[in-house]
Protein backbone atom coordinates (compact mmCIF):
# COMPACT_ATOMS: atom_id res chain seq x y z
CA UNK A 1 0.00 0.00 0.00
CA UNK A 2 1.43 3.36 -0.98
CA UNK A 3 1.62 6.28 1.42
CA UNK A 4 -0.02 9.58 0.48
CA UNK A 5 1.04 12.90 2.00
CA UNK A 6 -1.47 15.31 0.55
CA UNK A 7 -4.24 17.12 2.41
CA UNK A 8 -7.87 15.97 2.41
CA UNK A 9 -11.12 17.40 3.64
CA UNK A 10 -11.66 14.27 5.74
CA UNK A 11 -9.77 11.09 6.53
CA UNK A 12 -11.16 7.97 8.19
CA UNK A 13 -8.12 6.15 9.58
CA UNK A 14 -7.38 2.56 10.46
CA UNK A 15 -10.75 0.98 9.75
CA UNK A 16 -11.69 -2.31 8.12
CA UNK A 17 -13.05 -1.36 4.70
CA UNK A 18 -16.10 -3.36 3.60
CA UNK A 19 -16.56 -1.77 0.20
CA UNK A 20 -20.14 -2.81 -0.67
CA UNK A 21 -19.22 -5.10 -3.57
CA UNK A 22 -19.30 -8.27 -1.50
CA UNK A 23 -15.52 -8.61 -1.79
CA UNK A 24 -13.40 -9.51 1.21
CA UNK A 25 -12.75 -6.71 3.71
CA UNK A 26 -9.34 -5.04 3.92
CA UNK A 27 -7.64 -2.37 6.01
CA UNK A 28 -7.14 1.09 4.55
CA UNK A 29 -7.51 4.75 5.31
CA UNK A 30 -10.20 6.57 3.37
CA UNK A 31 -9.54 10.11 2.16
CA UNK A 32 -12.34 12.43 1.06
CA UNK A 33 -12.17 15.57 -1.04
CA UNK A 34 -15.40 17.51 -1.31
CA UNK A 35 -18.25 15.09 -1.84
CA UNK A 36 -16.10 12.32 -3.37
CA UNK A 37 -13.88 9.49 -2.22
CA UNK A 38 -10.37 10.56 -3.22
CA UNK A 39 -8.12 7.83 -1.82
CA UNK A 40 -8.09 4.34 -0.30
CA UNK A 41 -4.51 3.93 0.88
CA UNK A 42 -2.09 4.41 3.74
CA UNK A 43 -2.72 8.07 4.60
CA UNK A 44 -0.58 8.20 7.72
CA UNK A 45 1.43 11.06 6.23
CA UNK A 46 -1.64 12.99 5.08
CA UNK A 47 -3.63 15.66 6.93
CA UNK A 48 -7.31 16.50 6.97
CA UNK A 49 -9.73 19.08 8.31
CA UNK A 50 -11.85 16.25 9.76
CA UNK A 51 -9.79 13.38 11.12
CA UNK A 52 -11.75 10.30 12.25
CA UNK A 53 -10.16 7.38 14.06
CA UNK A 54 -11.91 4.26 12.76
CA UNK A 55 -9.61 1.74 14.43
CA UNK A 56 -11.53 -1.39 15.34
CA UNK A 57 -14.51 -0.24 13.29
CA UNK A 58 -15.94 -1.14 9.89
CA UNK A 59 -15.92 1.60 7.25
CA UNK A 60 -18.69 0.92 4.73
CA UNK A 61 -20.66 2.77 2.08
CA UNK A 62 -23.66 4.59 3.50
CA UNK A 63 -26.63 2.24 3.64
CA UNK A 64 -29.29 2.55 0.92
CA UNK A 65 -32.78 1.85 2.26
CA UNK A 66 -34.45 -0.02 -0.61
CA UNK A 67 -38.00 0.31 0.64
CA UNK A 68 -39.30 3.41 2.40
CA UNK A 69 -42.36 5.58 2.67
CA UNK A 70 -40.28 8.61 3.62
CA UNK A 71 -41.64 10.89 0.87
CA UNK A 72 -42.96 13.43 3.36
CA UNK A 73 -40.64 12.55 6.25
CA UNK A 74 -37.87 14.18 4.20
CA UNK A 75 -39.94 17.38 4.45
CA UNK A 76 -41.49 17.10 7.91
CA UNK A 77 -38.47 15.53 9.66
CA UNK A 78 -35.48 16.72 7.61
CA UNK A 79 -32.96 15.61 10.24
CA UNK A 80 -34.13 12.05 9.36
CA UNK A 81 -32.94 10.85 12.77
CA UNK A 82 -34.63 7.47 12.36
CA UNK A 83 -32.44 6.78 9.31
CA UNK A 84 -29.19 8.59 10.12
CA UNK A 85 -29.01 6.77 13.46
CA UNK A 86 -29.04 3.47 11.50
CA UNK A 87 -26.29 4.50 9.09
CA UNK A 88 -28.70 5.09 6.20
CA UNK A 89 -27.55 7.79 3.77
CA UNK A 90 -30.06 7.28 0.91
CA UNK A 91 -33.75 6.38 0.96
CA UNK A 92 -35.80 5.06 -1.96
CA UNK A 93 -39.23 6.67 -1.63
CA UNK A 94 -42.53 6.05 -3.44
CA UNK A 95 -42.95 2.34 -2.74
CA UNK A 96 -46.11 0.19 -2.86
CA UNK A 97 -47.81 2.51 -5.34
CA UNK A 98 -47.84 5.46 -2.94
CA UNK A 99 -45.70 8.48 -3.78
CA UNK A 100 -45.79 12.20 -3.13
CA UNK A 101 -45.92 12.76 -6.88
CA UNK A 102 -47.77 13.15 -9.13
CA UNK A 103 -50.82 14.04 -7.05
CA UNK A 104 -53.86 16.09 -8.10
CA UNK A 105 -53.83 19.64 -6.74
CA UNK A 106 -57.40 19.48 -5.45
CA UNK A 107 -59.58 16.98 -3.61
CA UNK A 108 -59.08 14.76 -0.62
CA UNK A 109 -56.69 11.85 -0.81
CA UNK A 110 -58.37 8.51 0.00
CA UNK A 111 -58.05 7.58 3.70
CA UNK A 112 -56.08 4.50 2.60
CA UNK A 113 -53.36 6.60 0.94
CA UNK A 114 -50.36 5.65 3.09
CA UNK A 115 -48.07 8.57 2.22
CA UNK A 116 -49.06 11.97 3.56
CA UNK A 117 -47.39 14.81 5.38
CA UNK A 118 -48.05 17.26 8.17
CA UNK A 119 -48.80 19.88 5.53
CA UNK A 120 -51.08 19.33 2.56
CA UNK A 121 -48.27 19.64 0.04
CA UNK A 122 -49.04 18.30 -3.40
CA UNK A 123 -46.45 17.82 -6.12
CA UNK A 124 -47.59 17.57 -9.74
CA UNK A 125 -44.44 15.70 -10.69
CA UNK A 126 -41.00 14.50 -9.66
CA UNK A 127 -39.27 17.65 -10.90
CA UNK A 128 -41.28 19.83 -8.50
CA UNK A 129 -40.71 17.40 -5.61
CA UNK A 130 -36.97 17.35 -6.22
CA UNK A 131 -36.88 21.14 -6.56
CA UNK A 132 -38.50 21.41 -3.13
CA UNK A 133 -35.92 19.05 -1.61
CA UNK A 134 -33.08 20.96 -3.24
CA UNK A 135 -34.34 24.19 -1.65
CA UNK A 136 -35.07 22.44 1.65
CA UNK A 137 -32.49 19.67 1.96
CA UNK A 138 -32.73 16.75 4.34
CA UNK A 139 -29.90 14.97 6.10
CA UNK A 140 -30.02 12.03 3.66
CA UNK A 141 -30.27 11.56 -0.09
CA UNK A 142 -33.45 10.43 -1.80
CA UNK A 143 -34.34 8.49 -4.95
CA UNK A 144 -37.90 8.46 -6.24
CA UNK A 145 -40.26 5.80 -7.50
CA UNK A 146 -43.49 6.95 -9.15
CA UNK A 147 -46.49 5.31 -7.53
CA UNK A 148 -49.31 3.64 -9.46
CA UNK A 149 -51.87 4.93 -6.95
CA UNK A 150 -50.63 8.49 -7.51
CA UNK A 151 -50.85 8.03 -11.27
CA UNK A 152 -54.40 6.66 -11.01
CA UNK A 153 -55.53 9.54 -8.79
CA UNK A 154 -54.03 12.00 -11.28
CA UNK A 155 -55.53 10.34 -14.37
CA UNK A 156 -58.87 8.80 -13.34
CA UNK A 157 -62.09 10.23 -11.97
CA UNK A 158 -62.92 6.90 -10.27
CA UNK A 159 -60.27 4.43 -9.13
CA UNK A 160 -62.54 1.51 -8.20
CA UNK A 161 -62.32 0.05 -11.71
CA UNK A 162 -59.69 -0.82 -14.34
CA UNK A 163 -58.34 2.12 -16.33
CA UNK A 164 -59.54 2.78 -19.87
CA UNK A 165 -57.06 2.90 -22.74
CA UNK A 166 -57.08 6.70 -22.61
CA UNK A 167 -56.42 6.66 -18.87
CA UNK A 168 -53.58 4.19 -19.32
CA UNK A 169 -52.10 6.50 -21.96
CA UNK A 170 -52.37 9.42 -19.54
CA UNK A 171 -50.58 7.45 -16.80
CA UNK A 172 -47.86 6.39 -19.21
CA UNK A 173 -47.34 10.00 -20.23
CA UNK A 174 -46.98 11.18 -16.63
CA UNK A 175 -44.65 8.31 -15.81
CA UNK A 176 -42.45 8.90 -18.85
CA UNK A 177 -42.21 12.59 -17.96
CA UNK A 178 -41.09 11.77 -14.42
CA UNK A 179 -38.66 9.11 -15.62
CA UNK A 180 -37.14 11.75 -17.86
CA UNK A 181 -36.80 13.95 -14.76
CA UNK A 182 -34.78 11.22 -13.02
CA UNK A 183 -37.17 8.81 -11.29
CA UNK A 184 -35.68 5.37 -10.67
CA UNK A 185 -38.84 3.53 -11.64
CA UNK A 186 -42.49 2.70 -11.07
CA UNK A 187 -44.16 1.08 -8.07
CA UNK A 188 -47.51 -0.59 -7.61
CA UNK A 189 -49.39 -1.89 -4.57
CA UNK A 190 -51.97 -4.32 -5.90
CA UNK A 191 -53.28 -5.32 -2.47
CA UNK A 192 -54.40 -1.78 -1.64
CA UNK A 193 -57.78 -0.17 -2.41
CA UNK A 194 -56.23 2.53 -4.62
CA UNK A 195 -54.60 -0.11 -6.87
CA UNK A 196 -56.74 -3.20 -6.34
CA UNK A 197 -59.07 -2.63 -9.29
CA UNK A 198 -56.20 -2.35 -11.77
CA UNK A 199 -56.01 -5.27 -14.17
CA UNK A 200 -52.75 -7.07 -14.83
CA UNK A 201 -52.87 -5.65 -18.36
CA UNK A 202 -53.12 -2.11 -16.98
CA UNK A 203 -50.05 -2.60 -14.77
CA UNK A 204 -48.04 -4.07 -17.65
CA UNK A 205 -48.93 -1.21 -19.97
CA UNK A 206 -48.01 1.46 -17.43
CA UNK A 207 -44.86 -0.31 -16.23
CA UNK A 208 -43.62 -0.63 -19.80
CA UNK A 209 -43.19 3.17 -19.88
CA UNK A 210 -40.03 2.80 -17.78
CA UNK A 211 -38.33 0.38 -20.20
CA UNK A 212 -36.65 3.04 -22.39
CA UNK A 213 -35.24 4.65 -19.25
CA UNK A 214 -33.82 1.42 -17.81
CA UNK A 215 -36.01 1.83 -14.72
CA UNK A 216 -37.33 -0.75 -12.28
CA UNK A 217 -40.82 -1.86 -11.35
CA UNK A 218 -41.36 -2.58 -7.65
CA UNK A 219 -44.42 -4.69 -6.93
CA UNK A 220 -46.38 -5.11 -3.72
CA UNK A 221 -48.20 -8.34 -4.62
CA UNK A 222 -51.93 -8.58 -5.00
CA UNK A 223 -51.91 -11.26 -2.30
CA UNK A 224 -49.49 -12.46 0.38
CA UNK A 225 -51.66 -15.05 2.12
CA UNK A 226 -54.09 -17.58 0.65
CA UNK A 227 -53.13 -16.79 -2.95
CA UNK A 228 -49.44 -16.05 -2.45
CA UNK A 229 -48.34 -18.11 -5.47
CA UNK A 230 -50.81 -16.33 -7.75
CA UNK A 231 -49.62 -12.97 -6.48
CA UNK A 232 -46.00 -13.85 -7.16
CA UNK A 233 -46.72 -15.24 -10.60
CA UNK A 234 -48.61 -12.08 -11.54
CA UNK A 235 -45.70 -9.91 -10.37
CA UNK A 236 -43.20 -11.92 -12.40
CA UNK A 237 -45.49 -11.84 -15.45
CA UNK A 238 -45.67 -8.04 -15.22
CA UNK A 239 -41.88 -7.80 -15.31
CA UNK A 240 -41.55 -10.16 -18.28
CA UNK A 241 -44.29 -8.57 -20.36
CA UNK A 242 -43.23 -4.99 -19.55
CA UNK A 243 -39.56 -5.90 -20.15
CA UNK A 244 -38.41 -4.23 -16.94
CA UNK A 245 -36.41 -5.13 -13.87
CA UNK A 246 -38.71 -6.28 -11.07
CA UNK A 247 -38.34 -5.85 -7.33
CA UNK A 248 -40.67 -7.98 -5.21
CA UNK A 249 -41.53 -5.68 -2.33
CA UNK A 250 -41.08 -6.92 1.27
CA UNK A 251 -41.15 -10.55 0.13
CA UNK A 252 -43.21 -12.47 2.66
CA UNK A 253 -45.90 -15.07 3.20
CA UNK A 254 -48.58 -14.12 5.72
CA UNK A 255 -50.66 -16.29 8.00
CA UNK A 256 -50.31 -19.87 9.31
CA UNK A 257 -50.92 -21.42 5.89
CA UNK A 258 -47.65 -19.90 4.65
CA UNK A 259 -45.30 -21.09 7.38
CA UNK A 260 -42.32 -22.58 5.54
CA UNK A 261 -43.11 -20.79 2.27
CA UNK A 262 -39.51 -19.66 1.72
CA UNK A 263 -38.64 -23.19 0.67
CA UNK A 264 -40.70 -22.80 -2.50
CA UNK A 265 -41.04 -19.03 -2.99
CA UNK A 266 -37.27 -18.50 -3.10
CA UNK A 267 -37.03 -21.44 -5.50
CA UNK A 268 -39.65 -19.78 -7.73
CA UNK A 269 -37.70 -16.52 -7.66
CA UNK A 270 -34.41 -18.27 -8.47
CA UNK A 271 -36.03 -20.09 -11.38
CA UNK A 272 -37.51 -16.83 -12.69
CA UNK A 273 -34.10 -15.14 -12.47
CA UNK A 274 -32.96 -17.46 -15.23
CA UNK A 275 -35.25 -15.73 -17.71
CA UNK A 276 -35.82 -12.21 -16.33
CA UNK A 277 -34.36 -9.67 -13.93
CA UNK A 278 -35.79 -10.17 -10.44
CA UNK A 279 -34.76 -8.75 -7.08
CA UNK A 280 -36.50 -8.50 -3.73
CA UNK A 281 -36.35 -6.57 -0.50
CA UNK A 282 -37.11 -7.57 3.08
CA UNK A 283 -36.84 -6.33 6.65
CA UNK A 284 -35.63 -8.54 9.55
CA UNK A 285 -38.89 -8.78 11.52
CA UNK A 286 -41.79 -11.26 11.66
CA UNK A 287 -44.47 -8.56 11.88
CA UNK A 288 -45.84 -6.44 9.04
CA UNK A 289 -47.26 -2.93 9.37
CA UNK A 290 -49.74 -1.15 7.16
CA UNK A 291 -53.26 0.27 7.26
CA UNK A 292 -55.78 -1.44 9.50
CA UNK A 293 -58.19 -3.56 7.47
CA UNK A 294 -60.28 -6.68 8.18
CA UNK A 295 -58.63 -8.53 5.29
CA UNK A 296 -55.26 -8.34 7.04
CA UNK A 297 -56.44 -9.80 10.37
CA UNK A 298 -55.51 -13.46 10.95
CA UNK A 299 -57.01 -15.84 13.48
CA UNK A 300 -54.63 -16.76 16.31
CA UNK A 301 -52.21 -13.96 15.34
CA UNK A 302 -51.63 -10.79 17.31
CA UNK A 303 -52.64 -7.42 15.81
CA UNK A 304 -51.40 -4.23 17.46
CA UNK A 305 -53.36 -1.07 16.63
CA UNK A 306 -51.03 1.85 15.92
CA UNK A 307 -53.56 4.53 14.96
CA UNK A 308 -57.28 5.07 14.34
CA UNK A 309 -58.99 8.20 13.13
CA UNK A 310 -62.42 7.38 14.63
CA UNK A 311 -60.93 5.91 17.83
CA UNK A 312 -57.52 7.49 18.49
CA UNK A 313 -57.67 6.33 22.11
CA UNK A 314 -57.21 2.73 20.92
CA UNK A 315 -53.66 3.29 19.59
CA UNK A 316 -51.22 1.00 21.36
CA UNK A 317 -53.81 -1.66 22.25
CA UNK A 318 -54.13 -5.19 20.92
CA UNK A 319 -57.03 -5.70 18.55
CA UNK A 320 -58.16 -8.75 20.53
CA UNK A 321 -58.60 -6.63 23.67
CA UNK A 322 -60.53 -3.97 21.76
CA UNK A 323 -62.78 -6.59 20.17
CA UNK A 324 -63.48 -8.18 23.55
CA UNK A 325 -64.32 -4.81 25.11
CA UNK A 326 -66.69 -4.01 22.24
CA UNK A 327 -68.22 -7.49 22.13
CA UNK A 328 -67.44 -7.99 18.44
CA UNK A 329 -65.08 -10.12 16.34
CA UNK A 330 -61.58 -8.88 15.61
CA UNK A 331 -62.47 -8.31 11.97
CA UNK A 332 -65.51 -6.26 12.96
CA UNK A 333 -63.34 -4.27 15.37
CA UNK A 334 -60.81 -3.61 12.61
CA UNK A 335 -63.57 -2.24 10.40
CA UNK A 336 -64.75 0.10 13.17
CA UNK A 337 -61.19 1.38 13.63
CA UNK A 338 -60.68 2.30 9.97
CA UNK A 339 -58.95 4.37 8.75
CA UNK A 340 -55.85 3.78 10.78
CA UNK A 341 -52.77 1.62 11.08
CA UNK A 342 -51.77 -1.69 12.64
CA UNK A 343 -48.89 -4.08 13.14
CA UNK A 344 -49.66 -7.68 12.18
CA UNK A 345 -47.64 -10.53 13.71
CA UNK A 346 -48.17 -12.88 10.79
CA UNK A 347 -44.84 -14.25 9.55
CA UNK A 348 -42.51 -17.12 10.43
CA UNK A 349 -39.01 -16.49 11.82
CA UNK A 350 -37.37 -19.29 9.82
CA UNK A 351 -38.84 -17.89 6.59
CA UNK A 352 -37.58 -14.38 7.40
CA UNK A 353 -34.09 -15.74 8.04
CA UNK A 354 -34.05 -17.67 4.76
CA UNK A 355 -35.17 -14.60 2.80
CA UNK A 356 -32.54 -12.41 4.47
CA UNK A 357 -29.80 -14.87 3.48
CA UNK A 358 -30.98 -15.21 -0.16
CA UNK A 359 -28.31 -13.65 -2.43
CA UNK A 360 -30.67 -11.37 -4.38
CA UNK A 361 -32.30 -9.86 -1.27
CA UNK A 362 -31.88 -6.16 -0.53
CA UNK A 363 -32.65 -4.60 2.85
CA UNK A 364 -35.55 -2.17 3.18
CA UNK A 365 -37.08 -0.81 6.38
CA UNK A 366 -40.63 -0.27 5.05
CA UNK A 367 -41.40 2.05 7.99
CA UNK A 368 -44.44 4.29 7.99
CA UNK A 369 -43.44 7.64 9.50
CA UNK A 370 -46.42 9.71 10.47
CA UNK A 371 -48.88 6.79 10.68
CA UNK A 372 -49.28 6.52 14.44
CA UNK A 373 -47.05 4.36 16.63
CA UNK A 374 -44.17 3.16 14.41
CA UNK A 375 -43.07 -0.39 13.80
CA UNK A 376 -39.55 -0.81 15.28
CA UNK A 377 -38.26 -1.44 11.76
CA UNK A 378 -38.44 2.33 11.15
CA UNK A 379 -35.59 2.84 13.65
CA UNK A 380 -33.86 -0.54 13.86
CA UNK A 381 -33.71 -2.43 10.55
CA UNK A 382 -30.08 -2.01 9.49
CA UNK A 383 -28.37 -2.40 12.89
CA UNK A 384 -30.61 -5.43 13.49
CA UNK A 385 -29.26 -7.11 10.36
CA UNK A 386 -25.67 -6.36 11.36
CA UNK A 387 -26.05 -7.25 15.02
CA UNK A 388 -28.54 -10.09 14.99
CA UNK A 389 -28.45 -11.63 11.51
CA UNK A 390 -24.67 -11.35 11.06
CA UNK A 391 -23.05 -11.40 14.49
CA UNK A 392 -25.50 -13.49 16.51
CA UNK A 393 -27.22 -15.78 14.00
CA UNK A 394 -24.40 -15.90 11.43
CA UNK A 395 -26.87 -16.01 8.54
CA UNK A 396 -24.37 -14.26 6.28
CA UNK A 397 -20.92 -12.66 6.32
CA UNK A 398 -20.49 -9.01 7.12
CA UNK A 399 -19.37 -8.45 3.52
CA UNK A 400 -22.59 -10.01 2.21
CA UNK A 401 -24.77 -8.01 4.59
CA UNK A 402 -23.15 -4.71 3.64
CA UNK A 403 -23.50 -5.61 -0.05
CA UNK A 404 -27.24 -6.17 0.47
CA UNK A 405 -27.48 -2.74 2.11
CA UNK A 406 -25.34 -0.82 -0.39
CA UNK A 407 -23.91 -2.00 -3.71
CA UNK A 408 -26.72 -4.42 -4.57
CA UNK A 409 -29.41 -1.81 -3.93
CA UNK A 410 -27.60 1.04 -5.67
CA UNK A 411 -27.06 -1.08 -8.77
CA UNK A 412 -30.65 -2.27 -8.97
CA UNK A 413 -32.06 1.25 -8.67
CA UNK A 414 -29.57 2.81 -11.05
CA UNK A 415 -27.74 4.93 -8.45
CA UNK A 416 -24.53 4.82 -10.42
CA UNK A 417 -22.22 6.71 -8.03
CA UNK A 418 -23.47 5.23 -4.73
CA UNK A 419 -23.18 1.97 -2.85
CA UNK A 420 -19.44 1.31 -3.21
CA UNK A 421 -16.33 2.55 -1.44
CA UNK A 422 -14.21 3.27 -4.49
CA UNK A 423 -12.20 6.27 -5.62
CA UNK A 424 -14.47 8.70 -7.48
CA UNK A 425 -17.68 7.48 -5.87
CA UNK A 426 -19.86 9.73 -3.73
CA UNK A 427 -18.63 10.13 -0.16
CA UNK A 428 -21.60 8.49 1.56
CA UNK A 429 -20.00 6.53 4.41
CA UNK A 430 -21.10 4.70 7.54
CA UNK A 431 -18.69 3.65 10.28
CA UNK A 432 -19.95 1.07 12.76
CA UNK A 433 -18.61 -1.14 15.53
CA UNK A 434 -19.13 -4.76 14.44
CA UNK A 435 -18.84 -5.96 18.05
CA UNK A 436 -21.61 -3.76 19.46
CA UNK A 437 -23.91 -2.67 16.64
CA UNK A 438 -27.49 -3.68 17.44
CA UNK A 439 -31.05 -2.39 17.23
CA UNK A 440 -32.76 -1.18 20.42
CA UNK A 441 -36.18 -0.34 18.98
CA UNK A 442 -38.94 -2.69 20.14
CA UNK A 443 -42.70 -2.92 19.89
CA UNK A 444 -42.86 -1.39 23.38
CA UNK A 445 -40.25 1.32 22.64
CA UNK A 446 -40.32 1.60 18.84
CA UNK A 447 -38.20 4.74 18.49
CA UNK A 448 -35.27 3.65 20.68
CA UNK A 449 -31.98 4.56 18.98
CA UNK A 450 -29.69 1.76 17.83
CA UNK A 451 -26.19 1.27 19.21
CA UNK A 452 -22.87 0.94 17.43
CA UNK A 453 -23.40 3.37 14.53
CA UNK A 454 -20.45 5.68 15.17
CA UNK A 455 -20.10 8.08 12.25
CA UNK A 456 -22.21 8.82 9.16
CA UNK A 457 -21.20 11.09 6.27
CA UNK A 458 -23.49 12.14 3.43
CA UNK A 459 -21.88 13.70 0.36
CA UNK A 460 -18.70 14.19 2.39
CA UNK A 461 -20.41 16.03 5.25
CA UNK A 462 -20.75 14.45 8.69
CA UNK A 463 -24.35 14.06 9.81
CA UNK A 464 -23.39 11.86 12.77
CA UNK A 465 -20.11 11.94 14.71
CA UNK A 466 -19.23 9.81 17.73
CA UNK A 467 -22.82 8.59 17.88
CA UNK A 468 -24.37 12.05 17.94
CA UNK A 469 -26.17 14.02 15.21
CA UNK A 470 -24.40 17.10 13.86
CA UNK A 471 -27.49 18.92 12.57
CA UNK A 472 -26.11 19.11 9.03
CA UNK A 473 -28.44 18.48 6.07
CA UNK A 474 -26.33 17.71 2.99
CA UNK A 475 -28.77 15.27 1.35
CA UNK A 476 -29.55 15.53 -2.36
CA UNK A 477 -32.22 14.17 -4.67
CA UNK A 478 -30.59 11.43 -6.75
CA UNK A 479 -31.53 10.87 -10.35
CA UNK A 480 -31.39 7.53 -12.08
CA UNK A 481 -28.17 6.68 -13.92
CA UNK A 482 -27.66 4.30 -16.83
CA UNK A 483 -26.35 0.79 -16.22
CA UNK A 484 -23.77 -0.72 -18.54
CA UNK A 485 -25.05 -4.23 -17.73
CA UNK A 486 -28.59 -3.53 -18.90
CA UNK A 487 -28.31 -4.43 -22.60
CA UNK A 488 -26.50 -7.68 -21.93
CA UNK A 489 -28.95 -8.59 -19.18
CA UNK A 490 -31.95 -8.08 -21.45
CA UNK A 491 -30.36 -10.17 -24.24
CA UNK A 492 -30.06 -13.02 -21.74
CA UNK A 493 -33.78 -13.04 -21.02
CA UNK A 494 -35.70 -15.92 -22.55
CA UNK A 495 -39.29 -15.67 -23.69
CA UNK A 496 -41.79 -18.20 -22.39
Amino acid sequence: MTRASRSYDAILRGGLVVDGSGARAYRADVGLTGDRIASLADLSQATADLDIDATGKVVAPGFVDAHTHDDYALIDQPDMAMKVSQGVTTVVVGNCGFSAMPLPADGELPPSYLVRGARDLRFAGLALYFEFLERNPAAVNSAGLIGHSALRLSSMAEIDRPATSDEVAAMRGLLARDMEAGAVGFSTGLEYPTNRAASTEEVIAVANAVEPFEGVCTIHNRNYDKRLKEGMEEALLIGREARVRVVLSHHQGDGPENVGHAGWTLGLIEQARGRQSVGLDVHPYTAAATMIHPDFVYDDSRTLVTSSQPHPEMAGRDLSDIAAAWGVSEREAAEKLMPGGAIYFCQDEADVRAILAFPATMIGSDGLPGLGIPHPRLWGTFPRVLGRSVRELKLMSIESAVHKMTGLTAERFGLSDRGLLQVGMAADITVFDPATVIDRASYEEPDAVSEGICHVLVNGTAVRLDGRPTGQRPGKPLRRGRRSSWAAEKRAWRSD
